[in-house]
């Protein structure tokens, strides 16, 4: 691991003048903080803040940009219309409209490239959206690295970083069926749902949308603890009050793809 955390920092050091696109998640938070160590690099950090991205992911994006003295900057996008029925194909569109936000400001700006923050255990996945950075030819240190995400933990922890062991977490669509039109409100509705349940002790949960009901998949270990908690009836409660008819705990829990088929 030692000689892929060298490899890293060998092709920051050749990108030298780049943005990184920056989601607040453990791999391009890990990213940023590494280039940040590194000596006579030119670089920003961008954030994309839409309607579909949580707001505590925008929030500690900025707080950890702020601790490590990175140099950051939020780019408002709004909702890009050709993902507003949520298509099939919608992680792909929507890295070729949100990229291009990333391209002009890196254009705009004199830097040279746009990397991020995709990982060598993402390039064996099936993601959509790995075809729209290659088009646009986004670079992928921690990949051409050789980085697995559990390797890149194990280095956020061995730098101190608190955020090493936290949950993945996807857009807000990925809660919604494909083919089904988006409407802001929606998004408010699993954005304080899912806030909530992080707030009362729930972190990576997902609240997944059908029609008037929520679908909650908890964390692996949280399942028995919703099911006696004390508070399920206020947690009930409130998620009926944001706005859903019915509240469903899904037995098999959080898995990824789960809205897939």
């Amino acid at each position: 691991m030692e000689n892929k955390s060298v490899r890293l920092d060998i092709i920051l050091k050749e990108l030298r003048s780049f943005v990184i696109a920056f989601s607040g998640g453990v791999d391009s938070s890990f990213l940023a903080y590494r280039a940040a160590t590194l000596d006579k690099l030119n670089f920003t950090a961008v954030t994309i803040r839409t309607p579909y991205m949580p707001d505590r992911e925008i929030e500690e994006a900025h707080e950890f940009a702020s601790m490590h003295k990175i140099n950051h900057k939020i780019i408002d996008a709004g909702f890009p219309e050709i993902i507003r029925h949520n298509p099939r194909e919608r992680c792909y569109l929507c890295k070729k409209a949100l990229f291009g936000k990333i391209i002009s400001f890196a254009t705009g700006n004199g830097y040279q490239y746009i990397i991020d923050g995709t990982n060598a255990d993402d390039t064996g996945e099936l993601r959509p959206g790995l075809k729209a950075l290659r088009e646009l030819r986004v670079r992928s240190p921690l990949a051409e690295a050789g980085l697995t995400k559990k390797e890149i933990r194990e280095q956020a922890f061995k730098a101190g970083l608190d955020l090493w062991n936290k949950p993945a977490m996807a857009c807000l669509l990925t809660r919604i069926p494909y083919e089904t039109e988006i409407s802001e409100e929606m998004l408010k509705m699993i954005g304080k749902a899912e806030e909530f349940l992080f707030e009362k002790g729930y972190p990576g949960t997902r609240v997944r949308l059908h029609g008037d009901t929520a679908r909650i998949e908890c964390l692996p270990g949280f399942l028995g603890k919703i099911i006696n908690d004390p508070e399920k009836e206020r947690i009930v409660a409130r998620l009926k009050d944001l706005g859903f008819r019915y509240v469903s705990l899904d037995l098999e829990g959080y898995r990824t793809g789960s809205m897939d088929t």
